[in-house]
């Protein structure tokens, strides 16, 4: 019997037996709870549940604009131009974008899956058994990543615009990492040492994500003998479009993914999440001492002008402010009502991470690092409410992990690539933060757990971690594997025929839409089926 359930005991002649339906004992913050009937707390449960998924989504805005300073870092490098004999100074990206799109990008939109799953480690850290909810909500946002997210970003450009791979090479190293990843947690599961993962098992799973990086930055550098012969298609001067916005009032600027960024001459510009794509800058030193001492004081000028305490503070304003502006815009009465009801809905979750430091200090790592740290406190929530909600409702833990934990934690993702995929040129980021994420699920999301239970068990027990549900994971890594051939060819096909993977004619799009959702459904099923012993 579940240890989290009792039942009632009632004698019938001289003994007792177990009568009615087990209920749940466990409960979220107080004792009460276990008092109310059991569907209705598996709806409040659900409500809180997707109520976090709501935090997710705010905490991402914030994500964002922290990555976008962390990735458009750049150092100066001094050179004397050949022609001219004058010294010329570039500004270099700090960041190389395939290393980008690898870790800070992939890796901070899976790290809701990453923290859940390392959470649901550490806290069945010294049993012989792994949990089955970190590993099924990893392998669950992978199916998500694949079918649903390509789904959108398909449909995405505006009708007849293509947006193509411009990297080929690049991605092909990508999607065969990615691949392996699954086919690599499959043999340890069911091949090598079936239903047991040991510490070198582990361990070689968290290392291979490091092999990831080189062999992509390999082939991104075209490195002889480690990278493809392929060459890439001309990169456009800029892979995000230019865009303007004055300041002042009356200005519109799309504050959740973009900030105005001013140069130091004067120049503005909308800088979004990916531009850390645009092009190296620089510019010369003249010798008018005089206007290179002008150009300092300015910049010099400029920084003192910036008062982080002022900006924090308008964190906080902006938090509880509620948009009231925007709802006055909106001529529909309806339409003001929604909106003023979700700006409600938010203030919660806005005013907490308002406290989250502002996103120009130390290039936006302090920003980046607080972030990820309100995630991991969601993700906790998270699993608790899994736990609640399974306890309540008899659905197996495994089965919530891969649809909906899957579908709320991926959502990150579905934004990153989304905007990827309407606001830059090519479809290289939208498709590589989709290919990346999911080998960043097994190689960092199911290995760092597994290596942190099996080096416990190993100096504890010195015995091996045993897989809760192995059949299960196995039987879900197959389908996905199949269905993601499906998909995968179907992008082929229409880099054949259309000549890029997202957008062209409408039609065929929500064609393609439509059934890469298909494709979705039925891993869903499939694995639900299995997981509940019907096939």
């Amino acid at each position: 019997m579940d240890p989290l359930r009792t039942g009632t005991a009632e004698n019938i002649d001289g003994g007792s037996k177990i009568v009615g339906i087990e209920k749940c004992q466990f409960y979220l913050l107080f004792h009460d709870e276990t008092k109310l009937g059991g569907g209705f707390r598996g709806f409040l449960y659900c409500l809180l549940l997707a109520y976090c998924f709501i935090g997710l989504s705010a905490i991402t805005a914030r994500f964002f604009r922290s990555m976008e300073n962390v990735v458009k870092h750049t150092r100066a490098v001094e050179e004397i131009d050949p022609c001219t004999n004058t010294k010329v100074v570039r500004h270099k990206k700090v960041w190389n974008y395939t290393i980008a799109d690898i870790t800070l990008l992939a890796f901070g939109t899976s790290f809701p899956q990453i923290s859940l799953a390392t959470i649901d480690a550490i806290r069945n850290i010294g049993n012989l058994y792994a949990g089955g909810l970190g590993p099924g909500t990893l392998v669950g946002s992978a199916a998500f990543d694949l079918f649903p997210i390509h789904a959108v970003c398909v449909v995405v450009p505006r009708a007849g615009e293509l947006k193509k791979i411009s990297d080929i090479g690049v991605w092909l190293v990508e999607l065969f990492w990615s691949f392996w990843a699954y086919i690599w947690l499959y043999i340890i599961l069911e091949v090598w040492t079936p239903n047991v993962i040991t510490f070198w098992e582990a361990l070689l799973t968290v290392l291979q994500f490091g092999l990831l990086v080189l062999h992509a930055y390999a082939q991104d550098k075209r490195w002889p003998y480690l990278s493809l012969p392929l060459g890439r298609s001309e990169r456009p001067d800029e892979w995000v479009p230019v865009e303007t916005a004055p300041y002042g009032d009356g200005s519109i600027v799309d504050y959740n993914y973009s900030e105005i960024v001013e140069d130091g001459y004067g120049n503005r510009g909308v800088a979004d999440i990916f531009s850390v794509h645009n092009n190296n800058t620089e510019y010369r030193i003249l010798p008018d001492t005089d206007l290179t001492e002008f150009l300092d004081q300015s910049r010099e000028e400029i920084t003192r002008k910036e008062n982080l305490l002022s900006i924090w503070k308008h964190q906080f304003i902006d938090a509880i402010a509620l948009g009231n502006a925007e709802s006055r815009k909106l001529n529909n009465t309806c339409l003001r009502l929604v909106k003023a009801f979700w700006e409600l809905l938010l203030a919660p979750w806005r005013i907490l991470f308002a406290f989250v430091p502002p996103y120009q200090i130390a290039h936006g790592w302090i920003a980046f690092i607080c972030s990820l740290i309100f995630i991991s406190g969601i993700a906790y929530i998270v699993t608790k409410l899994t736990d609640l909600i399974s306890c309540v409702t008899g659905i197996n833990a495994y089965v919530i992990a891969f649809t909906a934990l899957a579908a709320g934690t991926s959502w990150p993702d579905l934004v990153a690539s989304k905007i990827a995929a309407g606001r830059q040129h090519t479809a290289d980021s939208a498709i590589a933060n989709i290919t990346c994420s999911n080998s960043v699920n097994i190689y960092v999301g199911i290995g760092v757990p597994w290596l942190i239970d099996t080096l416990y068990n190993f100096f504890a027990y010195n015995e091996p971690l045993r897989i809760e549900n192995g059949g299960g994971l196995s039987f879900s890594l197959l389908v996905f594997f199949a269905t993601s051939v499906g998909c995968i060819g179907v992008l082929v096909f229409r880099r054949l025929t259309l000549g890029a993977e997202l957008g062209g004619p409408k039609k065929w799009a929500w064609v393609t839409c439509i059934y890469f959702m298909l494709l979705w459904l039925i891993f869903v099923v499939l694995s639900s089926l299995r997981v509940s012993g019907l096939i």
